[in-house]
């Protein structure tokens, strides 16, 4: 269909703006209408579309934003269309407003809630959904869309953690691949060629190093294609094909230091939104299947997918988790207490939290041990090019 860009009027009296899909102009004015507003003027964008690549991205932030005024309305008893039409008109996120109209429409039309946002997958992930769907099933829309805003802020802070767990140690490679090629580039070929300039027998660990700056030197180019290449074949590898992605994701669990992070963010994620969910009164099943979603990680996925089994087939919670072999001894003992008292969602929990905090020292412990590990090799490399060249040196002077 069409786009359409156009300015309406609201019931205050505030100019909207904003891009629809329709059909047609009558179409377009249907839609305007429905919405609550009043259309001044509009026009076809097609010319356009690609413009629309550089709109502003819908952030985290801005959902949380939505949400937070979305709750405050509900338990204020404000009706649900007078709350999207409220929210729709305070965004200033040209996608998340046109969004919320195509929402406020539908549900015009009779959709439920959760229903249009499942329109929106991109935007509104399946957690967002389901909390909706259990809040229009229990009543309680306020207390789902404050579990929304904790999920949202939740997952903006791991999303933090996860930049700092990887983004500090891109930097510091980076920096220690630069300072070599510096000093194999330019550094080192003007003390090697003194030194073959006096036409001595050089030692092994001279020539391994003349040899190398010179592989620098001359065929730079290829590290930055390598590294291009190397990234560019592993993405597509791990889109076209589920068993190599597979096998990258048991690899990458298996890293020493990095892969123990990359477990508990995994196994954080999984905690947390299973906590969430249970809470707001989804069927366990359920909350397995969208939890398993967010682990980002085939493994885990798979270790879930186990659970998720011996659960349907009747086991309890905790021996399920027991036989996926995913689980450590506290987290199993935590969730049996949960089951026997009947108190299962602070079991949940305290589970989430326990995650959250190992989650924090993890990424704190690699970045302690990446820093150091990064200036041994790059102590290593400088002693390397120090013995290489003042141990001809010294023998030259010796023979005088």
């Amino acid at each position: 269909m069409p786009d359409y860009r156009y300015r309406a009027i609201n019931q205050s009296g505030r100019i909207i703006r904003g891009a629809v899909f329709a059909a047609n102009e009558q179409d377009l004015n249907g839609l305007i209408e429905s919405s609550g507003l009043d259309l001044i003027e509009f026009k076809k964008i097609n010319e356009q579309r690609l413009s629309k690549l550089f709109q502003p991205r819908v952030k985290v932030r801005d959902l949380i934003q939505m949400s937070v005024h979305l709750e405050q309305l509900q338990r204020a008893g404000v009706p649900l269309m007078e709350s999207l039409g409220e929210v729709r008109d305070s965004t200033d996120t040209p996608r998340l407003r046109d969004a919320l109209a195509q929402i406020t429409r539908e549900v015009n039309d009779g959709f439920s809630l959760s229903t249009a946002f499942a329109s929106h997958p991109k935007l509104f992930g399946n957690v967002f959904q389901s909390l909706v769907a259990a809040g229009e099933q229990t009543g309680q829309m306020a207390e789902a869309f404050s579990q929304l805003v904790a999920h949202l802020k939740w997952t903006d802070e791991m999303s933090v953690k996860v930049k700092k767990a990887t983004r500090y140690p891109a930097i510091l490679a980076v920096v220690v691949t630069g300072v070599v090629m510096f000093m194999m580039s330019f550094v080192v070929p003007q003390i090697t060629s003194l030194l073959q300039a006096n036409g001595a027998e050089l030692p092994f660990m001279t020539q391994a190093l003349v040899s190398t700056s010179n592989a620098i030197r001359d065929y730079w180019f290829l590290i930055p294609v390598l590294a291009i290449g190397s990234v560019i074949g592993v993405t597509s590898g791990r889109a076209m094909s589920q068993e190599f992605k597979y096998r990258t994701d048991y690899y990458l669990l298996r890293l020493p230091v990095i892969g123990i992070v990359l477990r508990k963010i995994g196994l954080a994620r999984f905690a947390y939104m299973f906590s969430t969910m249970f809470r707001s009164g989804i069927a366990l099943l359920e909350c397995l299947d969208a939890s398993k979603r967010l682990v980002n990680n085939l493994v885990l996925a798979e270790a879930l997918s186990i659970v998720r089994e011996g659960v349907q087939s009747g086991v309890g919670l905790s021996m399920a988790m027991r036989s996926s072999g995913e689980f450590p001894p506290l987290v199993l003992r935590m969730i049996k207490v949960g089951e026997d008292s009947g108190n299962m969602s602070d079991a949940l929990n305290n589970v989430a939290e326990m995650y959250n905090r190992d989650v924090d020292e993890s990424v704190q412990g690699m970045i302690s041990f990446i820093e150091p590990a990064l200036t041994v090799v790059m102590g290593g490399i400088m002693a390397w090019i120090a013995i290489a060249v003042f141990g001809p040196v010294y023998d030259s002077l010796g023979k005088f």
